[in-house]
């Protein structure tokens, strides 16, 4: 195969790479006279149930584009992980796979610790379903103390439509609560989870007719950055501006962080963490 040949076919030169990086003893075939590592092509197919012929012409640039059936059952035999799987539906189909929504396991000890770094700052790593699964000291002094609440129980919306402290707290509590719906909405279909979140929404549908009758005006946005305003029983009017990013490799995972928006502020948050402290 030509050079510019190679260039243009991307999907059979990334298969060809990834089948030759397997051990073909791992997968129980015999490894005896081989002239080249890793698996036949022949295996490849026999693992994806697929036609050897139809995988030996993705592998050459010929019989079209394959479908996303297909792409999955390579995925699966190759053993690609999620961004080798993402890259394989983006060179075979020009576009990401759907989404398969997991479940959160926490975070890395890594990036608990740039939370923690964050010493004035309130910050928070949440899940696409809105529960809280880090933070840091300050974020526990000034928006939950979230290591107080149940892993189940520790849920965005839940805190705003359920908890009365929290709902005090927020300065304009319609503006707020009708945005986390919204973005909640975008997220969970987003990352696959509409049906992991369907019981929790039934839940909330019945537990707060507020939630129901936003929830039924199905309005969709996008969290992204913005400014935000706390009461505090004690220390009065705290403002923020706030980031969210999403974890790099984790994409079930966000990172909130609010800044304090005067050096007033960041006395505050101060004053609340020796309290804490004390």
């Amino acid at each position: 195969m030509s050079e510019s040949t190679a260039a243009d076919n991307l999907l059979g030169a990334y298969l060809k790479d990834r089948r030759t990086r397997l051990d073909a003893a791992a997968f129980c075939f015999s490894g005896s006279r081989r002239r080249t590592p890793g698996l036949r092509r022949e295996e490849v197919a026999q693992r994806a149930n697929i036609s050897s012929t139809w995988y030996t012409w993705l592998e050459q640039g010929r019989g079209g584009a394959p479908s996303a059936d297909v792409l999955d059952r390579i995925a699966r035999a190759l053993m690609l992980t999620d961004v080798e799987r993402e890259h394989l539906f983006l060179i075979g189909l020009g576009r990401p796979p759907e989404v398969r929504y997991q479940a959160s396991e926490g975070v890395s000890p890594r990036l608990q610790r740039v939370l923690d770094a964050l010493s004035f700052s309130p910050a928070l790593v949440r899940t696409a379903t809105w529960d809280v699964v880090a933070w840091n000291r300050a974020a526990s002094v000034v928006l939950t103390d979230y290591g107080a609440i149940p892993p189940g129980q520790r849920n965005i919306l839940r805190f705003i439509f359920c908890d009365p402290r929290v709902r005090a707290a927020q300065y304009d509590w319609d503006s707020v609560a009708r945005f986390v719906v919204a973005a909640f909405r975008a997220d969970a279909a987003r990352a696959g989870a509409v049906s992991h979140v369907a019981d929790f929404v039934d839940e909330l549908c019945r537990t707060s007719p507020e939630f129901a009758a936003l929830w039924r005006d199905n309005d969709v946005r996008h969290h992204g950055d913005g400014t935000k305003r706390l009461r505090h029983p004690v220390h009065g009017t705290m403002s923020f501006e706030y980031s969210s990013f999403n974890v790099e490799g984790r994409s079930d995972l966000s990172m909130i962080v609010y800044n304090p928006a005067t050096p007033e502020d960041a006395d505050r948050i101060r004053k609340l963490l020796a309290e804490r402290a004390d």
